[in-house]
Formats: structure tokens, C-alpha cells, sequence
């Protein structure tokens, strides 16, 4: 039983910690693009209400790490990656809103 407890634990701490991808008060910095970096904020996408999941899945980011999936303008623009959200309907078009990513 007290072997079960742990492995319990153990799966709920790891669990927890690889579901916190950029966790609110934290930012990931994109800084390849030529047009300025991209700064991604655990805090505002919280605060929207979005969930890690709705991101982190087989479909759009399947692993938490940087770098894993090319992130492209043309696929954000056909309603990919960010543009599945960033359509004008959920949140603000990223076609008409370049500046409220890319800061130079």
C-alpha cells in the first residue's frame, strides 16, 4: 500500500511539472524571426482562459519544448499552430496584428 502511495505521488509530481509547459508569470522568447521576437506569456493565455492541452497535443505542439515544431507565418495564417486561435473570433487576427507579437 505505502509503495502505491508513492508511485502515486511520483506520477502526480512528474504529471504536474511536464503539464506546465510556460506556466503563468513566465515567458518563452522566439527570437529567429526577422520581423523581431515573439514573446509567449504563460500569464496572458491563463488569464484568457486557455488551457495548456488546448495546445499541447498531437495536432499543434506534441512536445514541450522549444523548437520541436516550425512555427511559420503561412501555417499560422491557414488557422494552424497559433492561428487556430489568433483568427479575429477567439482572440485578436495575428494577419492584421503583427506588433502585438513581433517587437522590435
Amino acid at each position: 500500500m505505502k509503495r502505491l502511495f508513492l508511485l502515486l505521488t511520483l506520477f502526480v509530481f512528474v504529471g504536474v511539472t511536464v503539464a506546465v509547459a510556460v506556466p503563468p508569470g513566465k515567458t518563452l522568447t522566439f527570437d529567429k524571426s526577422p520581423m523581431g521576437p515573439v514573446e509567449f506569456s504563460g500569464t496572458v493565455h491563463k488569464d484568457a482562459g486557455v488551457s495548456c492541452k488546448e495546445c499541447h497535443n498531437k495536432d499543434m505542439f506534441p512536445k514541450m519544448k522549444k523548437g520541436t515544431v516550425e512555427i511559420t507565418m503561412t501555417k499560422i495564417y491557414a488557422g494552424e499552430l497559433c492561428g487556430a486561435c489568433h483568427n479575429g473570433t477567439r482572440a485578436f487576427e495575428a494577419k492584421k496584428s503583427c506588433n502585438r507579437c513581433h517587437v522590435k
